[in-house]
Formats: C-alpha cells, sequence, structure tokens
C-alpha cells in the first residue's frame, strides 16, 4: 500500500491527502490506525514533484478586467489598413491600435512601445497569443483563470499546487495572494473549496496591516503560555479520540498563526530596502507605486520560500478613452515587472521561478459604439511567461489577421494550469483528490501541456 507521500505524489483515491491534512474523520479507525499520530507532519511540509521541476515557485500576475492584446502583446499591422472598416463577425468598426510595436531583445519579439522596460526582457519572455476562455463575462472568467471552473466552487490554482508540493518555509502560509482581484468571484479566487482549509491563500495587503488579525495584543510570551494551555487540552483530546489527526490539523494551524505574528509583518515590510531599490521599482512615484509594491513583496515572498504567490491590479476593463486608460495601466506595472524580473535574475532565482502575466481574457479589435475601447474578447488573447523553465524570445500560437480569434497553436485555459503544474514538475491527470465519490483536479477532464514553450 502507498504511504502518504506517495498517494499525494501519484494521485489516486485522495486517501493519503485525506488524512495527511487532517481529514482521517472521513475514515474509519481500522483504516486510520495508529500509524496517523505517529506520523503526522504539518498537511503544508514540502513534497516531491511527480517528476523533475523547472521552476520551485510561481508568481502570477493577474490584471483583471480584460487587458486588450492587441495594444500590447499580440503585434496586428494588418488592423492599420483596416482602420475605419467593418470586416466579417466585428460589431463595430476596426480600431488600429494607437501604438506602435518595437523588436525587442536578441530574439526581435514584438512588443507594444507601451512597455519600454519590460521590452529589455524579452529574450526571457513566451508569448501565448492564442489564448481563449469558455464565457466573455468578467466574473465567471475570472473564476475560471483561478479555478479553472466556471459555475461550480473549485479550489484555486495556488491550493492545488500547495496540496501537491507543500512550502519550503513553515513559519510562512505557502500560498499568498496580494490585493486579490475585487468581488469577482471574492475569495473563491484564492480559496480552498473542498481542499483542506490548509492550502487556501492568505490574504496580504499593501499598506497598515499586511494581515488582518494577525498582531497579536497580548504580550507574546503570556500569549505563548496561552496558546500551550489551549495546545495541551487539544493534545489531551488527542490522546482520548480515535479520529485524532483532525485535531492535530488544528493544532498545526495554532502553531502557524503564532509563528506568522512575527514572520509575515517584517517579511513584508519594505521599510529596511534601499532607496536605490525602492526607486528601481517604482515605489516612490504615484502611478506605479502600488504594483511597484506587490512586484517587491513577490521577490521578498519568493526568497523565504513561499510556493504560490499572486499579485493583482485591476482597471483594465477598458469599453472606451482606451488610449489614455491603457496607458496608464500599463504604466503603472512595466517599470515594478521589469524591476523584479532583473532582481530575480541577478539573485539566481529566475530560472527556478515561473512568472504568469494574464488577464481573465482580452479585447475586440473594433471600437465599442464609437467610444474609443474595445469590448471584451474570450475568443483570442495573449498570457505571457517568463523564468522556470520556459523558452524565452518566443511568440507560440496566433490569433486571425485582426486579433479576434485564436486560430493557430490555440490554448485554452485548462491548458495554460496544465502547463503551468508541469513547469512545477506535477502531472495534473494524477493531481486528484477524491471528493464526494468523484477524483477532482484541477483541469476537470481536459487539458494538455503546451510542449513547445518548455525550455
Amino acid at each position: 500500500m502507498f504511504n502518504r507521500r506517495e498517494m499525494l505524489r501519484f494521485g489516486g483515491s485522495g486517501f493519503g491527502a485525506l488524512a495527511f491534512a487532517g481529514m482521517a474523520n472521513q475514515l474509519s479507525a481500522k483504516e486510520t490506525g495508529d500509524s496517523v499520530r505517529e506520523n503526522f507532519a504539518s498537511p503544508t511540509s514540502p513534497r516531491e514533484p511527480h517528476f523533475p521541476a523547472k521552476a520551485k515557485r510561481v508568481i502570477f500576475m493577474f490584471m483583471q478586467g480584460g487587458p486588450s492584446h492587441v495594444d500590447t502583446f499580440d503585434h496586428k499591422p494588418e488592423l492599420k489598413s483596416l482602420h475605419g472598416k467593418t470586416a466579417g463577425k466585428q460589431n463595430g468598426k476596426l480600431m488600429a491600435s494607437p501604438w506602435d510595436f518595437t523588436p525587442c531583445g536578441e530574439s526581435g519579439l514584438m512588443i507594444s512601445e507601451l512597455f519600454p522596460n519590460l521590452g529589455k526582457h524579452a529574450d526571457h519572455m513566451c508569448l501565448i497569443n492564442s489564448m481563449h476562455t469558455d464565457n466573455p463575462a468578467h466574473p465567471v472568467a475570472t473564476l475560471m483563470a483561478h479555478t479553472g471552473a466556471l459555475n461550480f466552487v473549485r479550489p484555486s490554482m495556488g491550493s492545488w499546487v500547495l496540496y501537491g508540493l507543500g512550502t519550503e518555509n513553515q513559519d510562512l502560509p505557502g500560498f499568498i495572494t496580494i490585493n486579490p482581484p475585487g468581488n469577482l468571484g471574492g475569495a473563491q479566487n484564492y480559496g480552498s473549496a473542498f481542499l483542506p482549509a490548509a492550502f487556501q491563500g492568505t490574504r496580504v495587503n499593501v499598506g497598515g496591516d499586511p494581515i488582518a488579525n494577525i498582531r497579536g495584543k497580548k504580550d507574546p510570551r503570556r500569549q505563548r503560555r496561552q496558546l500551550d494551555l489551549i495546545q495541551s487540552m487539544n493534545k489531551d483530546l488527542v490522546a482520548r479520540s480515535k479520529d485524532e489527526s483532525l485535531v492535530d490539523g488544528i493544532i498545526d494551524s495554532y502553531e502557524l498563526a503564532f509563528r506568522m505574528q512575527s514572520s509575515v509583518p517584517d517579511l513584508v515590510d519594505i521599510a529596511g530596502e534601499s532607496e536605490a531599490t525602492k526607486e528601481r521599482y517604482g515605489i516612490n512615484a504615484k502611478e506605479t507605486s502600488n504594483f511597484g509594491m506587490q512586484c517587491l513583496m513577490a521577490r521578498r515572498l519568493s526568497e523565504a520560500g513561499v510556493r504560490f504567490i499572486e499579485i493583482a491590479t485591476r482597471g483594465w476593463d477598458q469599453h472606451n478613452n482606451l488610449k489614455t486608460a491603457l496607458a496608464k495601466n500599463c504604466h503603472s506595472i512595466d517599470q515594478p515587472i521589469a524591476a523584479l524580473m532583473s532582481d530575480l535574475e541577478q539573485r539566481g532565482m529566475l530560472d527556478e521561478t515561473l512568472i504568469v502575466w494574464t488577464g481573465e481574457f482580452g479585447r475586440t479589435p473594433a471600437e465599442q459604439n464609437n467610444f474609443g475601447g474595445r469590448r471584451h474578447n474570450n475568443r483570442g488573447f495573449t498570457t505571457w511567461l517568463a523564468g522556470g523553465g520556459v523558452k524565452g524570445g518566443i511568440r507560440y500560437g496566433s490569433t486571425d489577421p485582426t486579433g479576434d480569434t485564436a486560430i493557430e497553436n490555440k490554448v485554452h485555459t485548462h491548458d495554460l494550469h496544465a502547463t503551468i503544474l508541469h513547469f512545477l514538475g506535477l502531472d495534473h491527470t494524477k493531481l486528484t483528490y477524491r471528493y464526494s465519490g468523484r477524483d477532482f483536479r484541477l483541469t476537470d477532464v481536459y487539458g494538455n501541456v503546451v510542449k513547445e514553450i518548455v525550455a
């Protein structure tokens, strides 16, 4: 019979994961026996991947609202000659991009002039120009990007990663989301759903207390004595209980929360960073301060061993005033992302950190009602990846000549999720969890790894 780690590693029925994560109450005492207590470890302890991994961690950058791919990373010169014309299925007149695209890096990757700093890292980037997803509505498309599901509550991608691999630093959460997407799916975007709660994301705020209610109100020594009393009662309950691993899970969560009181505030406090570093990330400028803070925090969390980090920014839903609004959006992230990539490369971490940049969908090449904006477009958009074993300086897949629909080497959201797991050494078909009589996975019954972008 497989041991606990093998159960997690090879998928299967999910029995090992249930016991491991403090859910042995779903099993009979005969099935769990004495080994549960003897072998108990934190549910987030590091675990081996299915096969050698390209990346150790993920920094997932989510641009909520649907960035316009034809103005950023999907070069469509044909739109200039078609500007003002009605074509095919387009509802409205085609609108050329107001910005030029230029070849960047030794690879000559075509990137919009909106990203002068990021363009310097073109040789690390893989532009997937053939993304598509199932629905053009923000709430469900956002959930799809995070959980792989539109209509049901499912574990988020970060939770699946933590469930499969654990985390390197037991004093910190393994899955942290900074400034998560607003009310479009809310906590479901970083929730663990039916996976044990130990695998849900921890929300970190920019400004004020980084984590709500994390600061203790008592003297640490008094708090430690109080916690020791509670834990002694919990351990006494364990000694008298047949289904003790659920209590073990509670004991572990209390200890992590106590350790986080000292580890998290210091880690996300950038006051000790040099002025040069803050300047490089754009923290001293109003337009780039928020995302610069997130990128710098992501670097610090990566160094500390956090497995999955999400950073996000809103306001990419340009139905009108595209020229001003999109320029503002791109300016707010360009310098911070470039600084993050430079820092990771300088520290020798870029090759082991998978960076993913995406929105929930893209925009149409046609103008919306002469308002100077673009409609939602789930038929074709761009996601880019860098670092962590990604083949850099390439463009994969394509949309049609106007950028409306993915036509070549199409990549669905399920394929993207399968590929992200692959970079981490996880087989998406084996990373399963048995719930309500069925084996579930991030990609449901779909998904193909895009092997052509793996270095």
